[in-house]
């Protein structure tokens, strides 16, 4: 399975507001990766579950 790479060319796409919830730890991390690739917590969530729904096994 490919491995996900976190890239700062997340610009210009179409967004839609909406309010998730996620556990704890999960925000810790994604925090974590969003500062040290000097890019924005959102995008980091937006590449994770672009990379997510890409890589899903149907059954």
């Amino acid at each position: 399975m490919q491995k996900l790479k976190i890239t700062n060319n997340q610009k210009g796409k179409e967004t839609i507001t909406r309010t998730i919830r996620i556990n704890g730890e999960t925000f810790d991390k994604i925090t974590e990766i969003a500062e040290s690739n000097d890019i924005s917590f959102n995008s980091v969530v937006n590449q994770i579950l672009e990379f997510g729904l890409n890589n899903l096994e149907e059954e």
